[in-house]
């Protein structure tokens, strides 16, 4: 069985439900950095991650990518514009090669018009997705640059990341970002970003690579938050 990020649109399907979904959707491969849906565009068709992660990110005024959020398997990707019509609100773009099930926004509609349960959860889901928005605003008026690095740091750890049992329990995320995308990530300079974790480098909390990052205590980067 396919491994779903935890509290994902598919991982809380019920069996049923999911086996119903994957029925009527179309396999699709995504090569690492295509694009699956760009801000703006008037499109209503919905995907489903069955492997690999995406970003969502939105084009910045003043020049640059704000990233949105990280998404893995089982995630629910352009729901928004099925259901309102829309153009797109975010850029979608695989990190990494990427499978979807990809549905016409008509039968994803059908769907869920068929399924109360999946309906139920599709208003859990954007409920969640408001409220970490609202949380990063928050974090945005509560820490400087590093308070926010730190923050995500923590929250690729726990979601993306791999205990490294010989190296006394570090951290390894698996997820590759350069510190362009962190810094869109946390609102920052690339500068601030770099200079933030070469604080971390030396303090001992962190190893940095070229798109690499092992957390060494991770304990002490949430203690950090506190």
């Amino acid at each position: 069985m396919t491994a779903y990020e935890p509290g994902s649109f598919l991982a809380e399907l019920t069996p049923g439900d999911r086996a119903d979904l994957e029925r009527i959707g179309t396999a699709r491969d995504f090569r690492r950095h295509e694009i699956i849906f760009r801000e703006g565009e008037c499109s209503i068709w919905v995907a489903v991650l069955t492997r690999g992660r995406v970003k969502a990110s939105s084009d910045r005024e003043q020049g640059g990518e704000a990233l949105l959020d990280v998404r893995g398997p089982g995630a629910l990707l352009g729901e928004l514009a099925a259901i309102d019509g829309l153009p797109r609100s975010a850029t979608v773009t695989a990190l990494e090669p990427v499978r979807a099930l990809t549905f016409p926004g008509e039968t994803f509609m059908e769907f869920l018009r068929t399924h109360g349960g999946a309906s139920v959860l599709i208003m859990r889901t954007l409920s969640a997705r408001f409220r970490d928005a609202d949380r990063k605003r928050a974090e945005f008026g509560a820490f400087d640059a590093t308070g926010r690095l730190t923050h995500r740091l923590v929250e690729l750890a726990e979601r993306f990341g791999e205990v490294d049992e010989d190296a006394s329990g570090s951290v390894r995320i698996t997820l590759s970002l350069s510190q362009e995308e962190l810094a869109g990530w946390v609102g920052a300079s690339r500068e601030a970003v770099s200079k933030a974790l070469g604080n971390m480098r030396r303090d001992g909390l962190v190893e940095t690579g070229r798109r690499s990052l092992v957390v060494h205590d991770l304990a002490a980067l949430r203690r950090l938050l506190h």
